[in-house]
């Protein structure tokens, strides 16, 4: 009895030991992504308000955030809204410049379709026409919606006829249908996960100011 109990004990430190590692690990890669976002925060501000929504600039650090992590030369991912494909831009400032606009251009659509700032978010991974399937379907993005969008109309306009799926982990993805994506489908939890990265930018935003 005491062997077992002490083999539990040790196999309970273990499992600690791994858990505080993973924290660490978690909290170390959010912060370096972070840090990097945050420098580009006084461009961001300057193109939101450019295009008239101010208010929405953590958002777009968010967007930023869950694109690239802040890296590369096309850090908001947004030269395939102008050119049809990715890393187009030469620089973060042509990007940056791109997507602030970009997502002024959704945020406007959706609510002049009566849509709210989600499907807005969505359609910055689906494209435009999202807004008009949401304004069609009750005006507020859901992941229902956004997974029949990216099963019945993006992947097979993409040429996923069959609706092949693929393996996607993410805590979202896990917990909605055990963690896939449909092929040439874009990302269906998109909106959520920048929701959630809007949250990780505010609660952190004194420690880059």
């Amino acid at each position: 009895m005491k062997k077992i109990r002490r083999f539990l004990k040790v196999m309970l430190a273990g499992i600690l030991l791994l858990v505080v590692c993973a924290a660490l690990f978690w909290g170390y890669r959010n912060y370096t992504a972070l840090k990097q976002v945050y420098t580009y925060e006084a461009l961001i501000t300057q193109e939101a308000a450019d295009n008239d929504i101010s208010e929405y600039s953590s958002l777009a650090l968010a967007i930023m955030l869950t694109e690239s992590k802040g890296q590369g030369d096309d850090p908001m991912q947004s030269s395939e809204s102008v050119y049809g494909q990715q890393n187009q831009f030469d620089s973060p400032e042509e990007s940056i410049a791109q997507g602030v606009a970009y997502l002024a251009e959704l945020i406007d659509k959706a609510e002049q379709q009566g849509c709210d700032l989600w499907t807005a978010v969505q359609a910055y991974n689906f494209g435009t026409d999202y807004i008009d399937y949401v304004a069609e379907n009750g005006g507020q993005n859901t992941l229902e919606l956004a997974e029949s969008y990216s099963k019945e109309v993006l992947s097979p306009l993409l040429g996923n006829d069959d609706q092949e799926m693929y393996r996607y982990w993410g805590i979202q993805s896990f917990f909605y249908n055990g963690g896939y994506l449909y092929h040439n489908g874009g990302n269906l939890f998109y909106a959520d996960l920048v929701k959630m990265n809007q949250w990780k930018v505010t609660a952190t935003a004194r420690f880059f100011d």
